[in-house]
């Protein structure tokens, strides 16, 4: 595969889909770009790991503190299951949708606008916000978070009311969701807080504009002044460059594992202001570039662990009886979905390796391989384990997963036995690096099934393979 095909792939996507067997390297970068757009250009389906009846329990059963000690259980053990499900049908999308930039993106938009609540129900009304508009308009895009049920619950804005307001929302907003640190001040936060009293939520989690809890005085914000509600301050917000080259910039680190040149920082988000904040049109601009294509930004980002889930995935045909694996590995690398550390996201670049996370990734393929345990000892953490600790420790001490190697082996039916290796390397690394010459040339020559399959997992096995 070329490597500025390879390149796109990644960035855009999950890499390439070696279980397809569909040969890009024929097409040039423009059409590539091309075609991902197209085929992201479909209304996703909404992904559900709770159905109607979970929200008319929660709706329903009265509040909280009311609730008997059975009908708490009840609730916490639908939504823990709810949390695992919604996890594993986003994680197979990512795998087999043809839309891989529309659910890059959506990865994205999901550390950007980071949420973390107990609540199954609310967090799949958010996921599906982020996918339907992740590459549509970010002021579409703000203002739907801005007022889902999720954010308004996780950042507090249920308690904002007049005369008590509550600058948990209007902080986040300011420092992370739109112009970042430097740009504003304390009065500009305690004003925004303000004019976001009495935004909130009904039982059945639509948004509500509680009139009676809004402060109506005048505010003044980012030395504007007027009798501002919320929405006023999120248009004043998307009316400010500052936002446009905060999103700019966090994408581009995103895409690229790396910062680039502000100048040329300055000249997107200019672009990306112009188009009236526009994702596609940034993401064009960005994609169809020469500099995209550098050689200081091919394989320099380390994977996430979620990319290096999928992108295996993509490759390779991994099964089990249940898909515990796939949760289980988000926590040992450090990425569960739903669950991001804090409100800023997940940090991503070199805080994805340490010594214990880069153990699990370079031997979980061999175990693969052996069919062997993993002794592992993940930090435990009651919110992301969503109340199952023990059930989750126990299934630490078994087969992780299992690969269908016999599928595997179909895919390279249409190649010639003497190119094997060199089709693997192709597919599954970044860059021919001279360190893996040792295996290149111990491969030269072999013709059985079993040195093809052992040949793939020592390539995922190396340090190269957790970057792209």
């Amino acid at each position: 595969m070329v490597q500025k095909q390879k390149h796109l792939l990644w960035r855009a996507g999950f890499g390439p889909d070696f279980r397809s067997g569909a040969d890009t390297s024929t097409l040039t970068v423009n059409e590539l770009v091309k075609k991902l757009f197209e085929d992201s250009n479909t209304v996703p389906v909404k992904l559900k790991g709770v159905d109607v009846e979970f929200g008319s329990l929660m709706n329903t059963s009265g509040p909280v503190n009311e609730l008997s000690k059975e009908a708490k259980m009840q609730i916490r053990n639908v939504s823990r299951e709810g949390f695992k499900k919604l996890n594993i049908l986003w994680l197979n999308e990512m795998t087999d949708s043809k839309a891989q930039l529309r659910e890059k993106m959506a990865l994205f938009w999901h550390g950007h606008f980071a949420c973390r609540i107990n609540n199954t129900f609310f967090a799949q009304d958010l996921l599906h916000i982020v996918r339907q508009n992740a590459l549509g308009k970010f002021g579409d895009l703000l203002r739907a978070v801005s007022k889902s049920p999720a954010m308004l619950s996780f950042l507090n804005n249920q308690q904002n009311r007049k005369r008590h307001p509550n600058e948990n929302f209007s902080r986040e907003l300011l420092e992370l969701f739109t112009l970042g640190r430097g740009q504003y001040n304390e009065t500009d936060i305690k004003e925004a807080a303000r004019a976001f009293t009495g935004w909130g939520f009904d039982r059945t989690g639509q948004f509500v504009f509680r009139k009676a809890m809004h402060d109506e005085g005048e505010k003044t914000f980012l030395g504007k002044r007027g009798n501002f509600d919320g929405n006023d301050i999120l248009e004043i917000l998307l009316g400010n460059k500052n936002t446009a080259f905060w999103i700019t910039n966090k994408l581009l680190q995103y895409l690229l594992g790396t910062t680039i040149d502000k100048h040329q920082v300055e000249k997107l988000s200019e672009d990306f202001y112009q188009s009236g904040l526009d994702i596609s049109f940034l993401l064009k601009k960005i994609f169809t570039s020469k500099w995209f294509y550098q050689p200081e930004y091919l394989g320099a980002k380390i994977k996430s662990p979620v990319e290096w889930i999928v992108g295996i995935r993509r490759t390779l045909p991994v099964g089990s009886e249940k898909n515990e694996w796939q949760l289980i590995m988000q926590k040992l690398l450090g990425q569960v979905l739903f669950f991001p550390p804090n409100v800023a996201g997940w940090p991503g670049g070199t805080n994805w390796i340490d010594s214990s996370t880069l153990m699990y990734r370079l031997r979980w393929p061999m175990a693969l391989l052996n069919k062997d345990h993993l002794s592992v000892s993940p930090k435990q953490d009651d919110d992301i384990e969503m109340g199952g600790r023990n059930e989750a420790l126990q299934q630490l001490n078994r087969i992780i997963a299992e690969v269908n190697w016999s599928r595997y082996l179909s895919y390279f039916k249409s190649v010639q036995n003497n190119l094997w290796s060199d089709h693997t390397l192709q597919n599954l690394l970044y860059t021919d690096n001279v360190r893996l010459g040792f295996l290149t040339n111990s491969s030269k020559g072999f013709y059985s099934d079993q040195d093809l399959i052992a040949f793939t997992v020592h390539i995922m096995s190396t340090p190269e393979y957790q970057v792209c």
